[in-house]
Formats: structure tokens, sequence, C-alpha cells
């Protein structure tokens, strides 16, 4: 027995305020700690209603970033097709619910609608993606001041409005920015749904994988993320999840089941050179990458509010990867729903840093991204110089000129038409000599051409060949018969190459130039 002279009187401790997995202290200043969160990697951990700068400047960064030049470049081949499809009328609109690309045809929609109320100029279709964008920084604010801090939200929002594939999408008139956006909401809604499992949160979460994989199915990706968080942390909702998750893909999955994928690429398994681009293709400049990486790699293993986001980030490349080896979805804008994880991984390890460092890393990621930002807002920006050809055409046009196109060219000759009747006057533009129609319907099915070239052909002294892709010889590849007629009556008598784009003036032996 110890006599009262040895007895040890021990202090009273406190609760502990830095858990084992928060040895930075993040859970300091959000209410209840680390012990507030009820589902670790899934579930809010901060503020539900975080302060208004954690979402605003994001917000305002990036509605400054998205509208600064944002008319500048001219339309893209893709967003060419969301032209012709939003100025198709209502009925050739809904026909796109039975073509081939049936997986675009709600986007395309929507565009329609968009441009009954605000128009057809360049800078009209690219707004939708504007606000988006816009939304998008604002909720990853949200997202990450509810999960961290308020300052992880504002780091983490700055950092996705830097980065130069935002702007260049925010910018695109096409479903990219929208996808990024469902993206966001998806996981801000399954944080909402895991922490308190009602049918109300779940079916809001449902409708917004719904919305996600009409904006684009390759978004769906998402769900294996979020899938191996539910089973990581919170396999009690396991079974709530999996449902709205499935009647959420079911109409995408139809879409896809009828027409196939959305923009699918040529190439099966991609190749090295194509894994060693995905990087820069994915944050504009590929050093940006690896800064967003490194940081990355600081906020994986020291905090479990990083798991959603570590799998939101890493879970559906590998997954596009492995279904790239058995059927063509190798995409790499198609991952950029992932862009916000990389930027709240990001945030998460910056915030631990002193303040003077972290204005320092964003005016590193700022100047990085510079070059990519000017170049985007070029006339060529969007990596076709469509504007160009057309300013080549209109001045060196004459009196019964007509034009060809690649059919065996990317979009299958439908670019090429889509970029002359967008850009150059119906007074301006020289006869489209071997379309049996008088225009493609609504930009997305094969154009029909008269298999009689040579008939096609006749009384025409000088011919303008638009082909898309900078070729060293305009002719080559056109298509068989076509090509053998053009090299045998017409020469070549001058060549263009805008970006992207390869552009020939052809005239018979007889025709002076």
């Amino acid at each position: 027995m110890l006599k009262d002279a040895d007895t040890i009187v021990l202090p009273r401790l406190r609760p502990a305020e830095v858990g084992a997995e928060d040895p930075w202290g993040e859970g300091r200043g959000a209410p209840g700690g680390e012990g507030h969160r009820s589902a670790p990697g899934v579930g809010p951990a901060g503020p539900h209603r975080p302060p208004a700068v954690a979402w605003l400047v994001p917000a305002l960064l990036m509605a400054a970033l998205s509208l600064a030049g944002a008319g500048a470049p001219g339309l893209g081949r893709d967003e060419l097709a969301t032209w012709r499809a939003a100025t198709a009328s209502w009925r050739e609109a809904w026909s796109t619910l039975r073509g081939d690309d049936v997986a675009a045809a709600p986007y395309q929609l929507l565009m329609r609608a968009w441009v009954e109320l605000f128009g057809t100029s360049d800078l009209a279709l690219r707004v939708p993606s504007m606000l988006a964008m816009t939304a998008a920084a604002a909720l990853v604010g949200v997202l990450g001041a509810r999960l961290f801090t308020p300052r992880v939200g504002l780091l983490a929002g700055v950092v996705l409005a830097l980065l130069p594939t935002s702007t260049r999408y925010a910018q695109e008139a096409q479903p990219y920015a929208l996808t990024v956006l469902a993206a966001v909401l998806a996981t801000l809604l399954l944080g909402r749904a895991v922490d308190r499992p009602t049918f109300g949160r779940f079916a809001a979460y449902g409708a917004a994988v719904l919305v996600l994989g009409l904006c684009h199915v390759h978004g769906l990706l998402l769900l294996a993320g979020h899938g191996w968080a539910v089973l990581a942390f919170r396999r009690t909702v396991a079974g709530r999840w999996l449902v709205a998750a499935v009647l959420g893909v079911l109409p995408a999955a139809a879409l896809v089941r009828l027409g196939g994928l959305p923009g699918a690429p040529a190439v099966r398994v991609p190749d090295l050179a194509a894994l060693a681009a995905a990087p820069r293709e994915l944050f504009g400049v590929a050093a940006l990458g690896a800064v967003l990486l490194l940081l990355a790699l600081f906020s994986l293993p020291l905090r479990s509010s990083a798991a959603v986001f570590t799998a939101w980030a890493v879970v559906p490349p590998v997954a596009l990867l492995l279904l790239a080896q058995a059927v063509p979805v190798w995409l790499p804008q198609g991952l950029l729903f992932t862009l916000p994880a990389w930027a709240v991984l990001a945030a998460v390890a910056l915030a631990r840093a002193h303040l003077v460092c972290q204005v320092v890393v964003l005016a590193a990621i700022a100047v990085t991204g510079a070059p990519a930002q000017l170049a985007l807002r070029e006339p060529d920006g969007h990596q076709q110089g469509t504007r160009q050809l057309a300013a080549i055409i209109e001045r060196g046009m004459r009196p019964g000129d007509g034009v060809v196109y690649g059919l065996s060219d990317a979009g299958g000759g439908r670019a090429g038409r889509n970029l002359v009747a967008r850009y150059l006057p119906a007074d301006r533009r020289p006869a489209d000599v071997l379309a049996q129609a008088s225009r493609d319907v609504v930009g997305l099915r094969p154009p029909t051409e008269r298999a009689d070239v040579a008939g096609g052909l006749r009384d025409t002294r000088r011919l303008w060949v638009v082909r898309v892709g900078e070729r060293a010889d305009p002719l080559h590849g056109i298509a068989g018969e076509k090509e053998r007629v053009l090299r045998t009556t017409y020469r070549v008598a001058q060549v263009w190459r805008p970006t992207g784009l390869t552009l020939a003036l052809l005239v018979d032996e007889d025709a002076a130039v």
C-alpha cells in the first residue's frame, strides 16, 4: 500500500485539440473540431454556412477571367457543331435524339433554347459555360470550407480559377464547364446526404448525378470515386448511395446505348505520347500539373476529409485508362471534372503554410499559366484559326468559285462546311459544288455528296479546298475518286495553313489565279 507521501497527483488533461488524423490542427475553429465530422472523408467538418469570402472571391475571379477576351477566339470545330445545332429549327434539333450522336443531344437542346433568348454571337454561345465555371469556382469554395476551413475553401476556389483550362473551357461552347459544375454539386450533395441520410438528400444527389451524366457521360466516372469514399467511411449508407447513383445514371446510359459515346476518340488504347500530353491538356501547362500534384501529395495522408477529393482526383483517370483498353473512350478533356478535386487537395497543403508563402504560390501559379491564358484569347486560341481561314476566302474569292471538303477529315467534312457557313456571308461564299443538299442538317449528320465528282466540278475554274488539320499536301487523303479528279483537273495555286486547318486554292490548267 502506498503511503500518502508517495501519492502521485496526475493533472487533468484537457480534451485533445488535434487528433491523430489532424496533425496540422486544421480542425481548430470548426464547430466541434475534428469530432464534429460525422462521416470522415465524406461528411462536413467545417461551418455549414461558410463566410462569403470563401466563395465570393473565387466566383468574382473566375467570372473576370472568363469574360476577358471571351469573344476573341473563333469558334473551334466542336463549337461550330454546337452553333449549327443551336441555330437549327426545333424540328431538326429534336431529330438529334435519333441520330448517331444522341448522347450530345441534351446539351444541344439546351443551347437551342439559349440562342432563342440570347442570340448566336460567339460570345453568347459561350456564356452558359462561363456561368457554369463561375458557379463551380464558388461551390468549390463552399465545399472546401465545409470539409476543412474557410481558408482552404478560398484557396481552392482561387487555384481552380487560375488554371488556364478553367478559363479555356469557360470560354468554350461545349458541355465541359457544365460537367465540372455538376461534379462539384454532386460531391457537395453527397456530403450532405451521408451526414444526414434522408430520402430528400439522396434524391437531390441522384438528380445531380443525372445532370452530370447528361452533360457528358465521362463525368459519371466520378461515381467510382464517390463509391470508394462511401465504402471506406460510411458503409451503412452504401445501399442508399448505390440506389441514388444507379437511378441517376440510367438516362445517360440509355442515350449512350442508343447513339454511342459523344465525341469518342478514334484511338482505343492511348500510347505513351498521349499519356504524356494528358497533364498539359488537363491543367493547361504541364508544370502546373506537377505543382498541383506535389501539393496534393502533402494533403493525402494527413487528413481523412481529403479522402473524397483523393478519390475524385485519382480514381476517374485510372478508371478511364482501364476502360480505354477495351473501348475507345480516352478523352483527356473528359477528365476536366477532376480539376476541382486537385484544386482542393492543393489548397489543403497550401493552407498550412504562412500567408506570405500562400501568396507566393498563387502568384507562381498565375505567372506560370499567364502565357497559356494569353494564347487562348488569340483569334486561333481554340486551336483552329477558323476566322482567319474564312477571311482568306472572302478576300480572294471570285464569282463562280467552288469549294470542296475532306470527308475523311475529323468531323467528316462537317467542320469545314460549318466554318464557311458561320463566318462567310451568303453572297461571299463559294458554291458547295459537290453537296446534294443545300446544307448539312444541324451539322451532325454526314453530308451527302455527288458520286459523279467530275460532273459536279464541270465549269468550275477555281476551287477552294478546306481541310481540318495542317497538311503538307492539301489533297492527300481527301477521298479516292475526289482526289484523283482534283489532281488530274486542277493544279494547286496557293496553300495557307491557319492554326489547325489547311486551305488551298486550285485552278485548272488554263485559268489565271
